[in-house]
């Protein structure tokens, strides 16, 4: 039997809290250790005998490590810190700024060329397994039109994103897709529709004793590609509101081709894929620790540098040999 594939967690927050546990649903790797910039002390893991180190422990660890996942937000954490240590470690991250991908990628991309590493980026299930969804409905059916619809659910990146903002001490973002938006893509018309057409975002904010709320709505509502371009509602709240209603980190939402085959494209064709999540950290974890194994295997067999799902072969995401997947999934 081959040694359990060693992974490492940076960052011990919802989503580092639920990649511990899928690592438990994946018996060929093996839970190495969490590092965090908080106080080591602080941190009870749900798995015992697990060390818990500060960040600054993490470069000299470099050899006993197989693959890193970083489990810090987007808006702040990743575009530092996947770059930095994609040179080190073969990495994956949930990067999820949709329009700062390319960006982001050359930057892993660079480091991790210079390291001989594999750096996966951006995985998760949007982007992720959703973006799959959309090239396989772009390659199946080439003439029509793709559509994205998130919600009614949390999205961390966002919920972070506010966190972020001076004089808030807690906070939670819902997307939320536009119902005549949703109909009118089922239905076949193929319509033109903006970003504002197809979803709203709705945020719960506890904001700290004194704190300019005036200041933070308006941080919120123009803060490019995270709420600018959207319709968005801000509602201040108490803690004592937010821990009775908003507790949960329910998520999904569905993905469309709506396309035409036939002599004069007269058959319509729609291709629908969907996710009802009762946890997003949960599986956005689920998805992070099946792109590790990927991470593993690909830098194993010399593929080093950025990569994306579009660049993963699906066999390397399962524990199951190519035989075993043959016979019971194809």
């Amino acid at each position: 039997m081959n040694a359990p594939i060693r992974i490492a967690i940076l960052g011990y927050g919802n989503l580092g809290r639920g990649v511990e546990l899928a690592l438990r649903a994946n018996p060929d790797m093996k839970f190495s250790a969490v590092f965090t910039r908080r106080d080591p002390a602080t941190l009870k893991l749900l798995t015992d005998g697990v060390p818990v180190y500060g960040i600054d422990r993490l470069a000299e660890m470099h050899n006993e490590i197989d693959v890193l996942i970083l489990c810090g937000g987007s808006a702040k954490d990743l575009p530092v810190q996947s770059g930095e240590y994609a040179k080190y470690f073969n990495i994956v991250d949930s990067f999820d700024n949709h329009s700062a991908i390319p960006e982001h990628f050359e930057r892993c991309d660079r480091r991790a060329q210079e390291g001989g590493k594999t750096a996966v980026i951006s995985v998760g299930w949007d982007p992720g397994m959703f973006s799959l969804q959309r090239l396989l409905g772009n390659c199946i059916l080439p003439n029509g039109s793709d559509y994205t619809f998130w919600g009614r659910g949390v999205s961390q990146g966002h919920s972070d994103a506010i966190r972020r903002i001076d004089g808030v001490k807690n906070g939670k973002q819902y997307t939320v897709p536009v119902p005549a938006a949703l109909e009118k893509v089922r239905s076949g018309e193929n319509p033109e529709l903006t970003t504002r057409e197809k979803h709203t975002r709705e945020c719960f904010v506890v904001a700290e004793d004194g704190a300019d709320l005036q200041r933070i709505e308006q941080e919120i509502k123009t803060m490019p590609a995270y709420f600018a371009p959207y319709d968005t509602t801000v509602h201040f709240i108490s803690q004592e509101e937010f821990d009775r209603d908003h507790g949960g980190m329910a998520h999904g939402g569905f993905v469309m081709r709506s396309g035409v085959t036939g002599v004069n494209g007269e058959t319509r064709q729609m291709i629908e894929y969907s996710l009802k999540l009762g946890s997003n950290p949960e599986f956005t974890a689920s998805v992070l620790v099946c792109c590790a194994r990927a991470a593993y295997r690909m830098n194993a067999a010399g593929l080093t540098g950025a990569k994306t799902i579009f660049d993963i072969p699906p066999a390397y995401l399962s524990a199951k040999s190519g035989e075993e997947l043959r016979r019971t999934l194809l």
